[in-house]
């Protein structure tokens, strides 16, 4: 018997750290940025615009601002936010770009800040990877790739207004 749980303790940690492996995998850093797990949805065939997700960790002693991104798989990328105005839902592009303060970390994430993927030319589909360039004022440029991952079925989008969004860039 003891042997057994010896042998269950030691399965356990080397599945953990299989485990542990996988999820830093996801992980880019360069110098005191870091930018962990990256990812998009699929978009329906037809939809112009995909969305990009990521957390941003500011490990340096200064400042910096994501000031734009690009990918070789849409027409124009532009950060955004979205807030909620009157019960509805509204997302407007970050003119200045977004900041992230010396040592904090911003996600971008559903119903927060986030990427605007514009004018694809093709939809995006579950388990591609979208290469992503990210251009920081006060730090360097970041390669990631957006990790296309399958839509949450329970969770339900409210109304959106994309008002303040433009297709012309």
């Amino acid at each position: 018997m003891k042997k057994l749980m010896t042998l269950l303790l030691a399965s356990s940690a080397l599945i953990a750290q299989i485990f542990t492996t996988a999820v830093t995998a996801n992980e880019h850093v360069h110098g005191n940025i870091a930018i962990e797990h990256p990812w998009s949805r699929p978009t329906p065939p037809g939809t112009p615009m995909g969305v990009g997700y990521m957390i941003i960790r500011n490990h340096s002693d200064r400042d910096i601002t994501l000031v734009s991104a690009s990918t070789p798989r849409a027409g124009h990328v532009s950060i955004h936010e979205t807030q909620m105005k009157d019960g509805v839902m509204r997302m407007q592009p970050l003119k200045n770009g977004l900041t992230i303060s010396s040592g904090e970390t911003v996600e971008l994430k559903p119903h927060s800040y986030h990427l605007m993927l514009e004018k694809l030319p093709e939809p995006l589909k579950e388990g591609e990877s979208i290469p992503l360039t990210l251009e920081f004022e006060g730090a360097e440029t970041i390669e990631v790739e957006l990790s296309v991952q399958s839509l949450d079925a329970d969770m339900k989008e409210p109304e959106m207004d994309h008002s303040g969004h433009k297709m012309d860039h």
